[in-house]
């Protein structure tokens, strides 16, 4: 399975972003897949994640202003970050649990900055 995120970028605060993961075969099976996102000089950290029944879970930091979707037909993850705040930089890696393998996107850069 490859995972290709896109939708990083420089923002200012206060705007919204969003980042796509597109799957290299169908994610209906996928048990669950997720946003993590890792600072400089911090540990990787879940950010969202979608089960294949469509429940979601979310970091206390960014519930209420991101949210994860999946589209099945197209093999796509969405995270819709919204409000965004100095402290969501980082880069964003977006991940796939299938069966009792994990599988990593290669990650996208979102800074938010003034």
């Amino acid at each position: 399975v490859q995972l290709q995120a896109s939708g990083g970028g420089l923002v200012q605060p206060g705007v919204f972003l969003r980042l796509s993961c597109a799957a290299s075969e169908s994610i209906f099976s996928f048990n669950v897949m997720g946003w993590y996102r890792q600072a400089p000089g911090k540990q990787r950290d879940l950010v969202a994640a979608i089960t294949n029944g469509g429940f979601t879970s979310y970091a206390d930091s960014v519930k209420g202003r991101f949210t994860i979707s999946r589209d099945n037909a197209k093999n796509t993850v969405l995270l819709q970050m919204n409000s965004l705040k100095p402290e969501d930089t980082a880069v964003y890696y977006c991940s796939a649990r299938v069966g009792s393998r994990i599988f990593w996107g290669q990650g996208t850069q979102v800074t938010v900055s003034s």
